[in-house]
């Protein structure tokens, strides 16, 4: 009887959650996310190395990192400020799930671009974007896109969005 209880308490906090991740991308008959539809290319973002394969931690014996960076430049011809910087995550057979979202500030401190602003031309570099994991045991492939949504003077919308493949295999 205590098991059934607990099982009906926590269907409806399941089902949310599960809402809340579908909820990122929704139109399974397009490969994006539907934050990113419909908005225009401006940027350029990139990843290094990948694919991305891990390796031991040399500061935490037992646990893995997966290192890479990952660059944006603008390509809009004028400069821009970052609105959103973010990424979904692909790790199942569900798709797309949001994942992280970062404030303009957020992005500023991370990519090395004071005031979140995108100068044309010019390559800010998130130099540490590092994914970890505690075990051998929780080591799993999945692919990341990131995307920075960015807009002009005028108010228009740009995006920019780069896939990352992140292995499981040991290197």
């Amino acid at each position: 009887m205590k098991k059934s209880l607990l099982l009906l308490a926590l269907l409806p906090a399941t089902s949310v959650v599960s809402q809340a991740q579908t909820a990122a991308w929704t139109d399974h008959t397009r490969a994006l996310p539907d934050k990113l539809r419909q908005v225009p290319v401006g940027l350029l973002l990139w990843h290094t190395p990948n694919p991305n394969y891990p390796v031991a931690d040399p500061d935490k014996p037992g646990q893995y990192v997966w290192k890479h960076q990952t660059m944006i430049r603008s390509e809009a011809g004028e400069e821009l400020e970052v609105v959103e910087c973010g990424s979904f995550i692909w790790y199942s057979a569900a798709g797309w799930q949001a994942n992280m979202r970062e404030t303009p500030t957020e992005f500023a401190e991370l990519f090395n671009c004071p005031g979140g602003r995108l100068r044309p031309g010019v390559t800010y570099t998130f130099a540490k974007n590092y994914r970890y994991a505690s075990s051998a045991q929780s080591l799993y492939g999945g692919d990341a896109l990131w995307y920075i949504l960015a807009k002009d003077k005028a108010g228009k919308l740009y995006k920019g969005m780069g896939l990352i493949e992140t292995e499981s295999t040991v290197r």
